[in-house]
């Protein structure tokens, strides 16, 4: 059973914006905090965002902080990752996750998420 939905990739020019969706099912969606997460090639998988279960704590790494916003929209559960300013180097497949459990803060161990998201790709264009 497909749980989570990745949509809003694509190709953009620096300095460009783009918001990626992640659609959960209810059950994930209010049980599992979120996270997004990237991996370019011949790289390893990265947090770049993520959010505990009720949306009020979020971090980010120094990478991607006061570009990319994560938000949870609960009456469509639906997870945001808002992209701005984007950098060449921010071109990766973008995955969103879901934790195994609830925690009330954000998660940042790849290790944490047994739900992925098929990926989504962003490239971003000198």
């Amino acid at each position: 059973q497909v749980q989570l939905v990745e949509s809003g990739g694509g190709s953009v020019q620096a300095g460009g914006s783009l918001r990626l969706a992640c659609a959960a099912s209810i059950r994930t969606f209010s049980r599992n905090n979120m996270g997004w997460f990237r991996q370019a090639p011949g790289k390893e998988r990265e947090v770049v965002a993520a959010t505990n279960l009720s949306g009020d704590r979020t971090y980010y790494p120094d990478s991607v902080k006061g570009r990319f916003t994560i938000s949870r929209d609960s009456a469509k559960n639906t997870v945001y990752l808002q992209m701005n300013s984007l950098k060449p180097e921010d071109t990766a497949v973008y995955y969103c996750a879901a934790t195994r459990i609830a925690y009330t803060t954000p998660v940042l161990s790849l290790n944490a998420y047994d739900k992925w998201g098929q990926g989504t790709q962003v490239t971003v264009s000198s």
